[in-house]
């Protein structure tokens, strides 16, 4: 297997194109129907992924109430420094009203419970999980900055941040000589590409990297939901997924069998070939995948051997793709003179 390894943002750090997400580590409460795997189960998977070139293990405090956390520390042991370790903070730890959110208090408290339970002194890449309105962002920023300057994080992140908040936190950052976002985590999929309007190319942009959460859709482009065919026991409806929604069945549908034709012309999965498009798309550093099998885990990493064609991806771009939005229609209409890569990252297929 060929993994590569990329520059995370603007920093001297590299990570493989693939990432081990860990969210079915423990697997309880929300997080049962992603799996429950125990620590011996999680070190199966940690081994898999050293095994394929993995270097970065994703996490989060709030995933099964921290236990993921645990697992992972507990996995690693002594191996801890051959990994980079990526977790998060902001979603509720607690029923206090100060359990939640981006506040100093929330996230200097976080760093330190997320700490113990890894069983490490530093945070590789510290996440804010999620956009919080209510608090300032000079207080998350300057939060964030005091754990990089303390060696308790290395690098900060971003997750989930509309366009317009994470070039705003950067302002902030740059204005007032803070700790910088290094990467932000979005959806990115075949079945919805919405952020390559704002989102991808204000990062092109900007420096900052691009992690992929749920590259295969939760499971929808695996390749086992089929256009009249019933899914495998035990499995959801597409009507039952919130994360991520699905609006258009027929549209995924079609996106479905056209990554299941390719991937029969190339002898793998449509998961791979879900995973391969996403790598190979502007601006992403790395795809976070996750899996409740060996198997799985084994089958997704594969992807990290395989091209797909120019006139594969057209394909594929083709029949996902959704009408170029204004003022981008206008600016492919009057300004091809004068675009720049982060311009060019979205309406360059449209010319």
């Amino acid at each position: 297997m060929t993994m590569q390894y990329r520059q995370l943002g603007r920093t001297g750090l590299r990570v493989s194109t693939f990432t081990l997400g860990t969210m079915g580590f423990g697997g309880t409460g929300w997080a049962t129907p992603v799996g429950n795997l125990d620590v011996d189960a999680a070190r199966e998977e940690i081994a898999i992924a050293k095994d394929a070139g993995v270097n970065l293990i994703d996490t989060a405090d709030v995933y099964s109430a921290g236990l993921s956390e645990e697992i992972v520390g507990q996995a690693l042991g002594n191996s801890r420094e051959d990994w980079l370790i990526a977790t998060k903070v902001r979603m509720p730890m607690g029923d206090s009203p100060n359990d939640a959110g981006l506040s100093r208090h929330h996230i200097i408290r976080g760093a330190e419970a997320s700490l113990r339970r890894l069983g490490t002194d530093y945070i590789d890449l510290y996440q804010v999980h999620e956009w919080d309105g209510h608090t300032p962002l000079e207080e998350t920023l300057t939060a964030l900055d005091d754990l990089v300057r303390s060696g308790k994080v290395r690098y900060v992140g971003c997750s989930n941040y509309a366009a317009w908040q994470m070039v705003k936190a950067l302002g902030i950052s740059d204005a007032r000589q803070l700790e910088r976002f290094a990467s932000t985590q979005i959806y990115y999929s075949l079945h919805s590409r919405h952020v390559e309007t704002e989102i991808v190319p204000a990062c092109i942009d900007q420096g900052v990297g691009i992690l992929v959460w749920s590259p295969i859709a939760g499971g929808l482009l695996s390749g086992k939901y089929r256009r009249g065919v019933d899914a495998p026991a035990g499995s959801r409806h597409l009507s039952e997924w919130s994360e991520p929604p699905v609006h258009d069945e027929d549209k995924l549908y079609d996106t479905i069998e056209l990554a299941v034709k390719i991937g029969e012309s190339h002898g793998v999965s449509a998961a791979q070939v879900a995973l391969a498009y996403i790598v190979q798309k502007p601006g992403v550093t790395s795809v976070v995948v996750g899996a409740r099998t060996n198997d799985q885990l084994r089958d997704n990493l594969a992807a990290a051997d395989l091209v797909l064609t120019a006139d594969e991806v057209k394909a594929l771009d083709d029949v996902s793709g959704e009408p170029l939005r204004y003022p981008f229609w206008h600016q492919a209409n009057t300004s091809t003179d004068r675009l720049s890569e982060a311009d060019l990252s979205q309406i360059e297929k449209y010319l």
